[in-house]
């Protein structure tokens, strides 16, 4: 029982020096390994967390940024629209002027034309009447003729 005993205590030793202690280093090396691991892995969560932050707050600005941009284009559209129409408004305005300005200017044209063949129409009934001394209703006569006549040149 000695022997064994002894034997027994040996083994121990044995089993302790060149056992026990590679089985607890490796044990401590693999325990070791899965903290950093571990540690990692929050540390790449944590990354990744305040990336997707990140990348969701300028998901936002680019929102912002594109609704300024749709008002702007909207905006500036309106006035390009109110611009359009205030130029067609002057320019037609501008052409009633002109017409206006056209019709008065033949109108007095007419009125002057009308003048200078009502002159011309007195001065040759009168050269016509004093070159005969006529009676009222051979003068009537001539005067109606006259006209008959110019009425049919036109």
């Amino acid at each position: 029982m000695l022997f064994q005993l002894l034997a027994f205590i040996v083994l121990l030793f044995l089993l302790r020096k060149y056992a026990w202690g590679p089985l607890m280093g490796i044990m401590k090396q693999r325990e070791q390994h899965i903290s950093n691991e571990i540690n990692e892995a929050e540390t790449s969560r944590k990354e990744a967390q305040a990336y997707l932050e990140q990348q969701t707050e300028a998901l936002k600005e680019a929102r912002k940024e594109a609704q300024a941009l749709i008002e702007s284009a909207k905006k500036q559209g309106e006035q390009q629209g109110e611009d359009i129409l205030k130029a067609a408004r002057e320019e037609a305005n501008r052409m009633k002027e002109a017409a206006l300005a056209e019709i008065d200017r033949e109108k007095e044209q007419a009125v002057q034309t009308l003048r200078n063949e009502v002159a011309t129409l007195s001065v040759q009934i009168a050269s016509k009447v004093i070159s005969k001394e006529l009676d009222e209703k051979a003068q009537e006569k001539l005067v109606d003729d006259y006209l008959k006549e110019v009425g049919e040149g036109r």
